[in-house]
């Protein structure tokens, strides 16, 4: 009689939580419970994003437990009025490089959540996986698993261009004495040249379910998002965020529509701090532009295929990736992806095959490749059909979690 794998993750958010992380974990945690019968529970704060860990205005779902599809959830309080404080500290600390800067530097990265951490001491599981660095949630799960004598598994998600939240010592630390889940060989190379073992460091990917996205009615969607359906429309669907290269977009869309005056930009994406930096982008735009810009916030996950369907090339000008989900949601639709020749982007579109890349922070650059599909559909057409393919091989959730599952197997053994 087989026995029940026991599944603990830890990770900063969970659905209703919008982000990368966020629905890695509740994706592969359903199809553990789904396809291989595991027993998987999640601990988690009650903040809808990292913006949470230190502003204590957002709000906040309720804690305690839950249950969503079969997966045991529970939600920890954050303090975020002690990350706020963290968060004026650390600046001096890191301008200087103070001795305990990278301490520092961690509690101001949160979450600072110290009943998750008390909770760990009494879960009863067979692995303990956690996501994502630099969190303070990483460390104490992989402490508790080593107490244990069990290895943590840790779900990096790294960006090592981003050197305040990834350039500290004691992460590569904690990966040399664990198993390492990579997202990309890109960040797998990253830690293997930090000292990880090779035989203890998987990549796994992340991915997508194809029918809804392929079932989509492209001209529906823009009627129903107030867009000509007989006009080209460039499309960012994703985390509004500061690092995902937004403000080189609307510079290069000034340069789009200088020579492609009919093009519709459609953003989309949930509200974040960085969103009044968005609007007053678009705000100082000329008039006819500003015009061609749809702005849609906090759209329900139903809606998403219909985004990516309405447009003609889907652009994502981030430099700091360890995957880049929304590529392969745009695969999933049949679109042209655009990105830049940075982190872990190149190691999963291929350039001139299923996307273009770009030179990172180069309006010009990024200009210039959304034109170039415009004016060659079957070109773009081509990519995002061998975009497709290799979302249909690689980039399906059974297969990305089969992958986590084999190594879940090697944690609890």
């Amino acid at each position: 009689m087989a026995v029940t794998m026991r599944v603990l993750h830890v990770t900063q958010g969970y659905w209703p939580g919008r982000g990368g992380t966020e629905l890695v974990i509740q994706r592969v945690s359903e199809e553990l419970v789904a396809r291989h019968g595991c027993d998987v529970t999640v601990y988690t704060t009650n903040c809808y994003n990292g913006e949470g860990f230190f502003d204590p205005s957002l709000p906040t779902l309720p804690t305690g437990w839950t249950d969503h599809h079969g997966v045991r959830i529970r939600r920890f309080p954050v303090r975020s009025h002690a990350g706020a404080w963290w968060r004026r500290v650390q600046a001096p600390f890191w301008r200087l490089r103070l001795p305990g800067h990278e301490y520092v530097r961690a509690q101001a990265s949160g979450p600072i959540a110290p009943e998750l951490t008390a909770a760990l001491r009494d879960v009863e599981a067979d692995v303990f996986a956690a996501s994502s660095f630099p969190l303070l949630h990483m460390f104490s799960t992989a402490r508790e698993a080593r107490r244990r004598g069990r290895w943590p598994v840790l779900i990096g998600g790294l960006h090592p261009d981003d050197r305040w939240g990834f350039d500290r010592r004691r992460i590569y630390e904690t990966i040399r004495d664990s198993l390492y889940i990579a997202y990309s060989s890109y960040e797998a190379d990253v830690v293997m040249a930090r000292g990880a073992d090779a035989d203890r460091v998987f990549v796994v990917g992340a991915g997508v379910d194809p029918e809804p996205f392929t079932q989509a009615d492209g001209r529906a969607a823009r009627l129903s998002l107030g867009l000509d359906p007989d006009r080209p429309v460039v499309g960012y669907i994703g985390q509004l965020g500061g690092h995902k290269g937004l403000d080189v977009l609307m510079r290069a869309m000034r340069e789009v529509w200088g020579r492609q005056r009919d093009t519709q930009l459609l953003i989309a994406g949930s509200q974040s701090g960085f969103l009044p930096v968005l609007q007053s982008l678009i705000a100082d735009l000329p008039p006819s532009m500003r015009g061609q810009v749809h702005l849609v916030l906090d759209f329900p996950d139903e809606a998403k295929a219909g985004l990516f369907a309405a447009t003609d090339v889907f652009t994502y000008p981030s430099g700091y990736e360890s995957f880049g989900i929304a590529f392969v949601e745009a695969w999933a639709a049949g679109k042209p992806v655009v990105g830049c020749r940075r982190g872990a982007v190149p190691t999963i579109v291929t350039d001139g095959v299923d996307g273009v890349l770009t030179t990172w922070q180069d309006d010009h650059s990024l200009a210039e490749a959304i034109v170039q599909l415009l004016r060659d559909p079957a070109r773009a057409a081509a990519m995002g059909e061998a975009g497709h393919q290799k979302m249909r091989l690689r980039y399906t959730w059974p297969r990305v979690a089969d992958r986590f599952h084999d190594v879940y197997r090697l944690a609890a053994g």
